[in-house]
């Protein structure tokens, strides 16, 4: 029987050799590449790439993107027949190629040239003909491929890979990129909700806000949390300021005590003090304070004001959780 497992583990050792090697190409070049990018504040970054490193640079164009640098992917191919026209003066070409030698993108050169385009390239092959003819190089080389033939790119687009990476993300930290900022560009799916959303986008507020003062009857109150269906209602003064909560766990523990529904009022069995939020607190850390105080409705206050509420079930419509 085949021994999968042990060729999986050599793939995995070659790649780590190659990425140690890599090390070494983080040198002056790698950074005068970050400061040509830095520095162009309003061209783009055009990244080519044939086959694999097409594949790979599609990945590099979207970490650019996502993390503060204005870039896109374009396909050689499809830049000689017209997409060339989307790189405009002032952008730059990262031009990715293991051998140096695409055929594909050596042919926009001297178009490129014309336009005074700046061109990084990302070789294996430091005296390749894209290495020679580009303003700077970053190398890639790796000592083999992880493909026991030696044919399939394997640990050159690794490599690749993480000069991109390393590239997204020295420049990120060089312009001071916030998780707000990243949070922009991601807007959608579990993502965006995380680093967007607000408590106060979800929170229930006007008639829909369970308040009781403190005089209220039980049984009143019991009334009140059943029509707003948030499984709790906050106590408050005649000025709306939070004086105490009453939940579901309140009742089951009044009922242990064979509490008089009917007569006790609401201020003799609150629980003060409880854990409330602010309206700008982002939605994730309201979930992650409930986790950690085991709770499942939050009051949020405004300088002791009451101004929303909202409990678990919230959270999880808006896709929090």
């Amino acid at each position: 029987m085949f021994d999968y497992r042990s060729a999986a583990q050599e793939v995995l050792r070659t790649e780590i050799e190659a990425l140690k090697q890599l090390e070494h190409y983080f040198n002056q070049d790698f950074t005068k590449a970050c400061e040509l990018i830095f520095a162009n504040t309003e061209g783009k970054v055009v990244v080519m790439g044939m086959g694999k490193s097409g594949h790979i640079g599609n990945k590099i164009a979207a970490t650019l993107a996502s993390t503060g640098t204005s870039s896109f992917f374009v396909h050689p191919g499809e830049a000689a027949h017209g997409d060339l026209g989307m790189i405009e003066p002032g952008d730059i070409v990262l031009a990715i190629s293991n051998s140096g030698e695409s055929s594909e993108i050596l042919a926009l050169f001297p178009v490129l040239k014309r336009l005074n385009i700046k061109i990084i390239s990302m070789t294996g092959k430091p005296h390749s003909n894209m290495a020679k003819l580009s303003d700077l190089h970053l190398q890639i080389t790796v000592p083999k491929e992880a493909c026991p033939i030696q044919l399939a790119p394997t640990s050159s687009t690794t490599a690749t890979l993480v000069m991109g990476d390393a590239l997204a993300m020295a420049l990120m930290q060089a312009r001071g990129f916030t998780a707000d900022d990243f949070a922009l560009s991601h807007p959608g799916g579990a993502l965006g909700r995380k680093l967007l959303l607000k408590l106060s986008d979800i929170m229930h507020t006007g008639d829909k806000l369970p308040l009781v003062t403190p005089n209220t009857v039980v049984r009143d109150a019991l009334l009140e949390i059943s029509q707003k269906g948030l499984g709790m209602t906050a106590v408050v003064d005649d000025h709306q300021q939070l004086v105490g909560i009453f939940t579901d766990g309140d009742l089951r523990r009044i009922l242990d005590k064979r509490v008089d529904i009917h007569s006790a009022i609401i201020g003799d069995v609150m629980t003060i003090n409880p854990t409330v939020a602010t309206p700008n607190m982002l939605a994730a850390e309201g979930l992650n304070m409930m986790q950690d105080k085991s709770i499942n409705g939050l009051i949020l206050c405004d300088q002791g004001k009451v101004v929303g509420a909202l409990n678990m079930h919230d959270m999880l419509k808006a896709g929090v959780m």
